[in-house]
């Protein structure tokens, strides 16, 4: 089981074409007015970079990058839930809710979509992550969603980290870039989870450029 984080700035420049492709499948998903929840994560960030055609959303996240990289006209309403800063990840960690100024009392939210992005995927460990705080914050996401998209890409296959954050039957959609290898792709079927990849085409050229 493997529990290594790689900081923000490398997982940046990781699979970036692969996570684009992702990302553009994402947004789709998202339709105009709804509420979505989008966790913490470089292949999150790429579905926000996505929704430049979309309008009037309400968007609650713990991703600090999300109010720098959401385009402008795309939001009604953007909120970022408090807790604790991760420096190297950009986010935030604590409660997925809110509390009415003075009261004290915690405010319900739910969501239309949630958009999660997870370290690994397995037919036998479900979607999980390597920080146990942030799984927790992943996992009431999910739990407040009317539907969830997993996001991942195919590196993630067949791995599974320290910290569950759903069983596989959990999501609704499963989004990578490539087909899931048989055994994965049987789990999905069986727990009737749509899987979106996207059409097949060309390879892509090689990505050369040198930016470690």
């Amino acid at each position: 089981m493997e529990t290594t984080e790689k900081k923000l700035d490398l997982r940046l420049r990781l699979q970036t074409s692969a996570k684009d492709k992702i990302g553009a499948l994402a947004a789709g998903l998202v339709q105009d007015g709804s509420v979505v929840m989008i966790n913490a994560g470089t292949t999150t960030l790429a579905a926000v970079r996505h929704l430049d055609k979309h309008r009037n959303l309400t968007v609650a996240t713990n991703n600090l990058r999300i109010p720098i990289e959401m385009p402008p006209d795309v939001c009604r309403d953007l909120y970022v839930f408090g807790g604790a800063v991760r420096l190297s990840g950009q986010s935030t960690i604590g409660p997925v809710g809110f509390q009415f100024a003075g009261s004290g009392n915690d405010l319900d939210v739910r969501c239309d979509l949630a958009l999660i992005s997870v370290g690994a995927v397995s037919a036998d460990g479900g979607y999980s992550t390597s920080n146990l705080a942030e799984a927790v914050m992943m996992s009431e996401m999910v739990a407040r969603a009317s539907r969830v998209a997993i996001l991942a890409d195919s590196t993630k296959f067949g791995r599974q980290l320290f910290a569950q954050v759903a069983e596989l039957g959990r999501a609704d959609y499963f989004v990578t870039d490539q087909p899931p290898p048989p055994d994965l792709a049987k789990a999905f079927r069986k727990n009737n989870v749509e899987v979106l990849t996207p059409p097949t085409g060309p390879p892509d050229k090689p990505d050369m450029r040198q930016d470690f």
